[in-house]
Order: C-alpha cells, then sequence, then structure tokens
C-alpha cells in the first residue's frame, strides 16, 4: 500500500501537543485528511489508506515557542544528495551536501540509476553529518521533511526511505515537500516579512516556472517550460564549447561569457510571437550548436584550458551571445507575468527569482531591471541557497508543519520494501486562463494533481 506523504491539513499543533491529541475525540478537519488521502492514493491501489487520526486543539495544552521546533530536511529529487536541520524560526543549524558532479561529467548529464545509487550510497553519511553539524541527535527533531516531487522516481524514493525509517525509529511525524514549492518558500527565510501574494520565477535544470504565490499551498501557474529548461540550455552549450563543467555548466558558461561579445551572434530569442509567460529553450540549443558546427570548432577535442587566443575568443563570443539571448527570453516572459499578476494581485510587492540558475549574477542583474521597472523588489535567496538543498525542504516543511500539514509517524509495522507514493510529475499550480499552451497540453499528462488543487479541495470540506 502506498504512503501517502503529503501535507495534511489539521489544525496548527506543536509536535508535543500533537502527540497528546492523537488520542482525542474525531473532529471535523478529519475529512480534509480523507480527501488528501483519497485524492494521492495510485490509482491501482488495491486497497484504501487507513484513516489517519485526527486532531483537535485544546485550550490547557500549551505550544512551544516556534523557536523550538526542529526540522530535517531531506533532498534527493535528482543529482545532489542533501539534508539540514533548520530551527523553526529559520535559523540554519546545518547543511550538507554530497554532489554528483563527476557522475554528471562522466554520463553528460543525469542517468537516474546511476543517481540513484550515488544517493544511497551518500544518504546515511549525509543525514547523519547533517544531525552531527547542528549538534542535535534525532530524538530532539519535531519532524522531518522530504522530498516527494516532482524528480526522478528512482532518486525520490531513496529520500523517501531514509525520511520514513527515521520518522518509523523515532515517532516522528513527516511532511511531504513540493520540490518547486520549496524553491520559492526558502526566500520567506531569507526574507522574513516577505508575505503573499507575490510573484516567482523558479529556474533551474529541469524547470522554468513563473506561478502566482497567493497562500501556503496555492499558486497559479503563469507560465513554465514547453520543452528544455534554461539550465539545460545552460548545460548542454557548456558542454558543446568544451568547458569544465566539474562546477556546473551554467558557471561555467557564466565565466566565459565575460569574456565574449555579447552581441557579436545573431541568436534569435525564442517564441517572441507568443504572447504568452511559457518557454523554450530547445531552439535556442539548436542555433547553438549549428554556430559551433559552422565555424568547424573542434570542441570535443579541445577543452577550453587548450584553445588558442582565437579559439578561446570565439568560444567566449558564442557563449556570450548564448546568454544575452537566453536572459532576453526571460526577460519578455517575466515582463508579461508581472502584468498578468498585478491583475490579479494589486498588491504584489516582491518579484522572488530561484533555483540554480538563480545564481547566475547576470541572470540576477537584468531580472531586478524587470522588478525595478515594475515598482517590485527583487528577492533571491543567496547562491547556496539556490541549487538544490536541505535548507529549503527543511523550512517548507516547517511552514507546513506550522500550519498543521503532516502526516502521522509511520506504524511500527511497515515493511522496509514498501512501495511510496511518489510524484516525479506534479504541478505546482493550477494554470492561468491565458497562459494556457495547447502544444505543451497536448503532450504532457498530468500523473497527480497539483499542490494547489488538493490544498483548496481539502480547505472546501
Amino acid at each position: 500500500m502506498a504512503s501517502t506523504l503529503l501535507p495534511i491539513l489539521s489544525p496548527p499543533v506543536s509536535r508535543a501537543a500533537a502527540f497528546l491529541l492523537l488520542r482525542t475525540r474525531p473532529t471535523p478537519f478529519r475529512s480534509h485528511c480523507l480527501l488528501l488521502r483519497s485524492l494521492l492514493a495510485p490509482a491501482s491501489s488495491p486497497s484504501t489508506p487507513p484513516a489517519p487520526r485526527s486532531l483537535t486543539t485544546m485550550a490547557s495544552v500549551a505550544t512551544p515557542a516556534r523557536r523550538d521546533l526542529l526540522m530535517l530536511g531531506i533532498e534527493t529529487s535528482c543529482d545532489d544528495t542533501a539534508a539540514a536541520v533548520v530551527r523553526g524560526d529559520g535559523e540554519i543549524l546545518s547543511q550538507v551536501i554530497a554532489s554528483q558532479s563527476d557522475l554528471l561529467v562522466k554520463w553528460g548529464g543525469v542517468a537516474p540509476k546511476m543517481a540513484e545509487e550515488a544517493h544511497a550510497l551518500a544518504i546515511d553519511k549525509v543525514v547523519q553529518k547533517a544531525l552531527d553539524d547542528a549538534n542535535v541527535s534525532e530524538s530532539d527533531l519535531s519532524a522531518v521533511a522530504v522530498t516527494v516531487g516532482p524528480g526522478l522516481s528512482l532518486c525520490l524514493r531513496v529520500g523517501v526511505h531514509k525520511a520514513r525509517k527515521i520518522a518509523k525509529v523515532f515517532g516522528l511525524p513527516i511532511v511531504g515537500v513540493h520540490h518547486m514549492e520549496a524553491h520559492a518558500l526558502v526566500s520567506r527565510l531569507v526574507k522574513k516579512d516577505l508575505d503573499y501574494p507575490f510573484l516567482a520565477l523558479l529556474i533551474s535544470g529541469g524547470h522554468n516556472l513563473l506561478v502566482l504565490a497567493q497562500n501556503l499551498g496555492e499558486y497559479v501557474q503563469l507560465g513554465t517550460t514547453i520543452d528544455d529548461a534554461i539550465g539545460e540550455a545552460y548545460d548542454k552549450s557548456a558542454r558543446w564549447l568544451g568547458l569544465d563543467i566539474r562546477k556546473g555548466g551554467g558557471p561555467a558558461l557564466e565565466e566565459l561569457a565575460l569574456e565574449g561579445d555579447p552581441k557579436s551572434i545573431n541568436f534569435r530569442v525564442p517564441m517572441r510571437q507568443h504572447k504568452d509567460c511559457n518557454f523554450s529553450y530547445a531552439g535556442l540549443k539548436t542555433q547553438v550548436r549549428l554556430a559551433i558546427e559552422s565555424r568547424n570548432m573542434c570542441t570535443d577535442d579541445i577543452p577550453i584550458s587548450s584553445a588558442t587566443e582565437e579559439d578561446r575568443q570565439l568560444r567566449a563570443n558564442i557563449a556570450a551571445s548564448f546568454q544575452r539571448v537566453a536572459v532576453l527570453h526571460l526577460e519578455d516572459r517575466c515582463q508579461r507575468a508581472v502584468e498578468w499578476a498585478l491583475k490579479m494581485e494589486p498588491s504584489i510587492k516582491n518579484f522572488v527569482v530561484s533555483g540554480g540558475v538563480a545564481s547566475n549574477q547576470y541572470v540576477r542583474a537584468r531580472l531586478n531591471h524587470i522588478a525595478e521597472k515594475n515598482g517590485l523588489q527583487l528577492v533571491s535567496p543567496p547562491p547556496s541557497l539556490c541549487t538544490d538543498n536541505g535548507v529549503m525542504i527543511a523550512w517548507t516543511g516547517i511552514e507546513h508543519f506550522v500550519a498543521g500539514r503532516f502526516e502521522d509517524p509511520p506504524p511500527a509495522d511497515e515493511p522496509d520494501d514498501m512501495q511510496y507514493d511518489l510524484r516525479p510529475r506534479w504541478p505546482l499550480g493550477e494554470e492561468y486562463s491565458e497562459g494556457i499552451s495547447v502544444s505543451r497540453s497536448l503532450k504532457t499528462a498530468r500523473i497527480h494533481p497539483s499542490l494547489t488543487s488538493m490544498t483548496q479541495s481539502a480547505l472546501r470540506n
């Protein structure tokens, strides 16, 4: 039987209060829990998941201060194994990441099976180091937060298995976290007065996503990629240019672009004829590859470190021209998204930019221009919190835990080989009516309802 692992909507309670309250009478919030579990039960599941124990509030139970909450966050959605311990007030006690950069170089990208094996080898050490660095043990934790989607199923399974194992042994609640929501909400750790609603651009190797964040768990999707994400385009272009990508293709290309002329090659800005907020980088990737081939550059055999001065300059020009056009595409889409978002929520004051590509200083500078032009403040986490990390998972877990959205500890007899309900394709929000892409809707099947639809359905019942 699959476990749901979605944050459950219940009255806000502390961990200490929760375990006292588990023995109390059922409450109307029970229907919220049942609805959420039924929404996420796999279609092939032969039986219905057991009804969760209900929670209620009691005036006689004192709720500890938020600072006393301790959340372990575990992230294994793609190619980095990460864990962190964060206090309820946002103090980061530890942050540990085991990179798979050597595998990326060897395989030319993420190889799911290899990535799974690397996660399995690293997960115990990474989690233990996060606990040790924070000077806490599992028994000190309030709960465990773990990424359940979107991502690679093989990789997600490693983190979820570890989280449930800890939660089972130590009787800890679990918060299942949406990876993209975590990228958006980590900005609320950095900027404590960041209130809803706000506009967010989430950019990484696997995602381009523009959302209007209306509340915790409630988002309107304004635009997303119809093929490749910007991070993928950076990585592939860096590889084709013969750059050292052990520290990431994006940083390598950004560094080389500083030496080039951004207007030397006339790449076309994608999708300017489409008046929506969706993204496409597959065509720009093709333009880069053709530019390299047409100039008979031997980038496969000659790395940038061995290139002649003339060859290096040509590669730098391609890198700079690619980056200028790639970011112009971001600017076009973000300007329209700001207009749409302000139409829906005129009170918006902040424009959040997060995800791995948000570490790029050129990207930040250009998007800050968009923010200032529209009277918004750009909010972006430091680079260490932009790439995939355990801090963002722990912090998002805290936000949901404080709101009373979590799952009871796993039963003591839960088998180790249990098949978990993972969500490799899990939309964050519902699509804005003006932003629906026909081409995208024809090729994409929604395996799971969006986080927003689940939250809103639960609140209505």
